[in-house]
Parts: C-alpha cells; sequence; structure tokens
C-alpha cells in the first residue's frame, strides 16, 4: 500500500501537507522538537531532545510497528502523529495513537486533520480499535480526538505526574474505527 502526501487548509487558511515521514526528515524532526515548550514535551515518551534518538527512528523506520505521519508547513514540521501497532497476540486489532502539535498551530484543526487521517489508515491497515491516553486537563486534546471519533472511556487517576513532579490523571480515547465510518 503505497500512501501518498496529502493537504489540507487550517481554520486560518494555511495550507498544510501531510506525509509519512521517511530518513531524510530526521534533521528537520530535530528542529520540530528542538523549537517545542518543556511543557509539550512531559507528554512525549522518549527524550526527543537528545538528536540521536530521532534519527535512530527515522533511520529504522518499520511502518508495520510505528507509521509516522508529519504535518509541514512550507517544507517545516508543525506536527507528528504516530500510529503504534502490535503484530500478533490479543491486541493485533488496535492501535495506540500520539501526536505533538507546534504551538502556533494548535486551535487551528491540525490535530484533528491528521488524526481523521490515522482513523483512515487505520481502516486501510484492517485496525478496528484505535486507543490515546490524553492529560485530563487538556481540552484541546480531548476536542481534536473527540472531533476525530474518539470517545472517552475511562479516567485513571494520579497514573501520572506532571511538571512539578504532582499526580495527574489520564483520559483513555477509543476509536471504534468501523462505527467512525458508519456515522
Amino acid at each position: 500500500m503505497e500512501i501518498v502526501a496529502k493537504q489540507g487548509k487550517l481554520k486560518d487558511s494555511t495550507i498544510v501537507t501531510i506525509r509519512p515521514m521517511v530518513k531524510g526528515d530526521a534533521d528537520a524532526l530535530v528542529k520540530f522538537f528542538k523549537s517545542l515548550p518543556d511543557d509539550l514535551l512531559l507528554f512525549v515518551r522518549h527524550n526527543v531532545r537528545d538528536e540521536s534518538v530521532v534519527r535512530i527512528w527515522a533511520e529504522n523506520l518499520d511502518y508495520k510497528r510505528v507509521f509516522p505521519l508529519l504535518a509541514t508547513v512550507e517544507n517545516k514540521i508543525v506536527a507528528d502523529v504516530t500510529l503504534h501497532r502490535v503484530p500478533f497476540g490479543w491486541k493485533r486489532h488496535l492501535g495506540k495513537v500520539r501526536i505533538v502539535v507546534s504551538p502556533e498551530y494548535q486551535k487551528l484543526g491540525l490535530a484533528t486533520l491528521m488524526l481523521n487521517e490515522i482513523v483512515d489508515l487505520a481502516a486501510e491497515f484492517g485496525l478496528e480499535k484505535l486507543w490515546a491516553e490524553v492529560p485530563l486537563d487538556s481540552r484541546g486534546a480531548i476536542a481534536a480526538f473527540r472531533n476525530a471519533g474518539f470517545s472517552c472511556k475511562a479516567v485513571i487517576e494520579d497514573l501520572v505526574k506532571d511538571k512539578e513532579g504532582r499526580n495527574a490523571d489520564i483520559l483513555i480515547m477509543i476509536c471504534d474505527v468501523a462505527a467512525h465510518y458508519d456515522q
């Protein structure tokens, strides 16, 4: 299956290109992650300030395991969404979704646009459900996931730590991929 680049328009009429990450994106992705504020990176699972982490991702792309989509504006990366899959076992029908959007492109519909692309990919890959963990106090992220067909399924209290080291709650959101297309 070949995934091609697509263009979309944000609420402020900015045109974005959404496309799969390729090996040549390492430098631009390093620059993207370095441009993000520390409080946003708290939700990222890896130390993306370490260039070697990002370069290893770019060099070892395995679209069957992790499918990364990038949003660019004038060839500058402004968002990254990944679809994580397990090839076998009891979770083989699930995909886990993670997204990071540059603050200057938040509240413009970019997250929803990218999440809709991930739902489309999940359907093409034969996945049945998508799973996302969202900070309970992140209203913008919750709205973006809801707009893309995710619903709130559980709150896990005190599961994570905020930047001050205090316990914080996580919202589990699920998208039933087939039901998304039946609407």
